[in-house]
């Protein structure tokens, strides 16, 4: 199982080292930039507010710090609430940014990889655009339900490094499988690769998750500080983008891989045995 995880690994990084795919994560980068820019300078000090507002009238801040004083971790009460603002924004910013470089890069990642590593690999176009739509939604919709379910256990960094990764990997299995084998395999081969190689592309997934992590804290450290926050935040934009583009490349040298081991593996049909007669 290890092995075409690491031969695909060291595929995409080489990939993700290309001219044509560095520059790949620009046009992402800027719109999510701007839109996040804008929505985070007309809603954050509003949201913020009505955190505080609503903690305020609920003793939220006397149960959060006992909580928080209890596990030892008290210095976190004067930055709960941005805190918890920034955490709950985190999974709108992880959505624009897979759903600009799913609409934007991944056809590109797509062509790239196979143009120059399977030229001859057979398009049988099993997947379209309205399959990965809703393959990208509700994926979406379960991991942000279970990222807000998890919310109070991630405020313990241990934990942090557990679910997020798990929770990406979830989400990218099955985002970027569906994409990366979308245009060559017909949707009876897509289904047998995905269950045959469900172990590997979850493996695959949660060590992007891994990678996530950083552009996660570099996020939630805008907390700490109301000066950098814009920088911090566009740089943690600027990761997501980078991490989903080389997540893609992934899924695209392993899916595109174990495609062409399925087609080798196949048995030919008799009609095809005697034509070649």
């Amino acid at each position: 199982m290890m092995h075409p995880v690491l031969l695909s690994f060291g595929r995409a990084l080489l990939s993700q080292l290309h001219f044509r795919m560095l520059l790949l994560s620009i046009l992402p980068f800027i719109i999510s930039v701007l839109i996040w820019g804008v929505a985070l300078w007309l809603g954050l000090q509003p949201m913020i507010d009505w955190l505080h507002a609503y903690f305020s009238a609920h003793g939220g801040f006397a149960v959060a710090g006992d909580v928080l004083d209890w596990f030892g971790m008290g210095a976190i009460k004067t930055i709960l609430v941005p805190l918890l603002a920034m955490w709950v924004l985190l999974p709108l910013m992880i959505l624009t940014a897979l759903i600009f470089v799913g609409a934007m890069a991944m056809p590109i990642v797509v062509r790239h990889v196979a143009s120059r590593h399977y030229p001859d690999l057979e398009m049988r176009r099993g997947g379209s655009f309205w399959g990965s739509l809703w393959t990208g939604l509700w994926s979406f919709m379960v991991f942000a339900v279970l990222w807000l379910a998890t919310l109070p256990l991630t405020l313990f960094l241990p934990l942090t490094f557990v679910i997020q990764p798990v929770l990406w990997g979830w989400l990218t299995y099955h985002v970027m499988a569906y994409d990366a084998l979308a245009d060559h395999a017909s949707e009876q081969e897509r289904k047998e690769i995905l269950r045959a190689n469900r172990w590997s592309l979850l493996l695959i997934g949660t060590i992007a998750g891994v990678m996530g992590a950083a552009p996660t804290l570099l996020w939630l450290g805008g907390a700490l500080s109301v000066i950098f926050f814009p920088l911090l935040a566009a740089g943690a934009i600027w990761l997501y983008v980078l991490v989903f583009i080389f997540t893609g490349l992934w899924f695209e040298h392993y899916c595109l891989e174990a495609l062409a081991r399925h087609r080798a593996a196949a048995p030919v049909p008799v009609t095809a045995a005697n034509n070649l007669r």
